[in-house]
């Protein structure tokens, strides 16, 4: 058996092999790295949103993976987050941060966000080819949340760097140590801004931990490394995917450039199309499950392919036509449930005050190469392009 997602193509554009799989059946078993073990992996809409809900499918990774002998030397705060947690843990974790990505909290970030965008956009060189992806897509995420959690300016580039490099995908030794550099990083500056207290959401971690929140020194590592990960990667996949789509399409890039103010609206559609998260992080059976009409015996990973879900032809009528008039509000690409993404206002807010200043600015910007040069992230997790050579 032949794991189709791991094909040369596959990285570039998904959605055939997604399509093709799907249409043979929405649940099926793939063969996982070289030792015969298998997952299951879900490429359907009504599946996929049934199994992210479902408490038979657990994210304690660390149950899992115990005892079976890995090799891998992932620092606990990475391996063992809120994010590859279950109630009443997880439950408890989440508390303590969804307040700071509230509607209101990130309404008063937005002119911070405008305004680093701006000066982002202040660097673009007119009429010379340059990477969106290194000029917005990466730097914007990355100073919101490190703002967000007090990271001081002159260490954000190593931040940002380490982060990277936690999606080397095939590298596991690279993944391995960033992880440590990361968490060694979070201890360091926790244990200073004790010493010098701020009002970052950090602070305000630090206070419950020191409080009666029961929350662990670990624990609070583990949270800001979870935020500062998942708060930017997946974002700048968000800002790529999203342009490249328009770029390729220039009647709805037309009619947003006319119109900058539809761009609030047309957000769900540009995450549905191409969802940031291809893959949602790791689950696994506590007992036996039928889901799709497939047995899927305990023990045993499954993947829920939320790109794919979100080109399920049953869910969404022409899957694969951008349509900015379509109602895409259901879509899975912030996962589903009590792991759905708590930073999704945050996202949603950046997305849309960075696409709307691109258009303004720069309303003849196009693609600079042909998309099929485009070099994509080598990872099944999350989905974007490495660099988009524009010119503006």
């Amino acid at each position: 058996m032949t794991d189709p997602t791991q094909g040369p193509r596959f990285f570039q554009d998904p959605y055939p092999t997604y399509a093709a799989m799907r249409s043979r059946c929405p649940v099926q078993s793939v063969p996982t790295g070289s030792d015969g073990h298998i997952s299951y992996l879900v490429t359907g809409y009504a599946e996929a949103r049934e199994a992210l809900g479902d408490p038979r499918l657990s994210k304690d990774t660390a149950a899992f993976f115990a005892g079976k002998g890995s090799r891998r030397r992932l620092h606990p705060a990475v391996a063992h987050t809120m994010l590859a947690s279950d109630p009443p843990r997880h439950t408890r974790l989440r508390k303590l941060v969804t307040k700071a990505f509230t509607t209101g909290a990130v309404a008063e970030l937005r002119p911070f966000i405008a305004r680093v965008t701006d000066e982002l956009l202040d660097q673009w060189p007119v009429g010379e080819q340059f990477d969106f992806v290194a000029g917005l897509a990466a730097p914007l995420p990355v100073i919101v949340i490190c703002e967000l959690l007090g990271v001081p300016e002159g260490e954000r580039p190593d931040v940002q760097r380490w982060s990277g490099e936690l999606f080397a995908a095939g590298k596991p030794d690279a993944i391995d140590a960033a992880s440590h550099s990361l968490a060694d990083y979070m201890a360091g500056l926790i244990a200073a801004k004790r010493l010098d207290p701020g009002n970052s959401l950090l602070d305000r971690l630090i206070s419950a931990r020191d409080g009666n929140d029961r929350l662990s020194e670990e624990e609070l590592v583990s949270l800001a490394v979870l935020l500062l990960v998942a708060g930017h990667e997946t974002t700048t996949n968000f800002l790529g995917n999203a342009v490249l789509a328009l770029l390729q399409r220039p009647a709805e890039l037309d009619r947003l450039r006319k119109n900058p103010d539809d761009v609030p609206a047309v957000l769900d559609e540009l995450l549905r199309f191409d969802s940031p998260v291809s893959t949602a992080t790791f689950r696994f059976t506590t007992e036996a499950v039928t889901l799709g009409g497939t047995d899927i015996p305990a023990g045993v990973p499954v993947l829920v392919a939320l790109g794919a879900a979100n080109r399920d032809p049953e869910r969404f009528p022409s899957p694969d036509l951008l349509d900015l008039d379509r109602n895409a509000a259901s879509h899975l690409s912030f996962g589903h449930g009590i792991h759905r993404c708590v930073g999704a206002p945050l996202a949603k807010a950046e997305a849309e005050i960075a696409l709307r200043a691109v258009l303004i600015r720069f309303p003849g910007i196009r693609l600079a190469v042909p998309p099929d040069r485009l070099d994509w992230r080598h990872t099944r997790l999350v989905r974007g392009p490495a660099s988009i050579p524009v010119l503006a």
